[in-house]
């Protein structure tokens, strides 16, 4: 899916969105730049995959240090690993760097579970790529959770286990 497809989507299903456009980040500390420039809650997200071969996507506060072990259990899964990037390629049409909770709208075939960060869904301004991480756009936590629906991913909303 293009990105022009997914604005759309977006402006279809009422979502108001402001962008940024960056230099290409990978990681959450490359990001510290953009985070200043765009008050908000900022994510990361982890692409994972659970021992009964399902995969997940959980879309936390960038400043979390996910328990995988106990996120399993406090969504109902077995046990997590890190997805492999061809299976999200696949699933998702993205890749590392580029993960977003919005490339769900690749997944029409609803393969790939999502969760947000409960901490993330009142936000008033939620940032997240568009599909690739050369851009940032903020949108709230409930226009995120209302385009996620639109694509038929209803996300499960949870506390995040952290690691001390």
């Amino acid at each position: 899916m293009s990105e022009a497809r997914l604005y759309a989507d977006l402006a279809a299903l009422g979502v108001v969105w402001s962008s940024l456009e960056h230099e290409a980040v990978f990681t959450v500390e490359e990001s510290e730049a953009i985070h200043a420039a765009l008050p908000g809650a900022h994510t990361k997200n982890l692409f994972l995959k659970n021992a009964d071969g399902s995969f997940w996507l959980v879309t936390v506060d960038h400043a979390k240090r996910v328990d995988l072990k106990g996120l399993a259990g406090a969504v109902g899964a077995k046990k997590f690993s890190f997805g492999k990037s061809e299976d999200m390629e696949r699933l998702l049409g993205v890749t590392p760097g580029a993960v977003t909770p919005l490339a769900v709208i690749n997944d029409a075939d609803g393969a790939v579970h999502v969760v947000i960060d409960a901490d993330l869904v009142d936000a008033e301004r939620v940032h997240v790529h568009p599909l690739r991480n050369t851009a940032t756009i903020g949108l709230s936590g409930g226009d995120l959770l209302r385009a996620l629906e639109g694509w038929n991913h209803s996300a499960i909303v949870s506390g995040i286990p952290e690691r001390p």
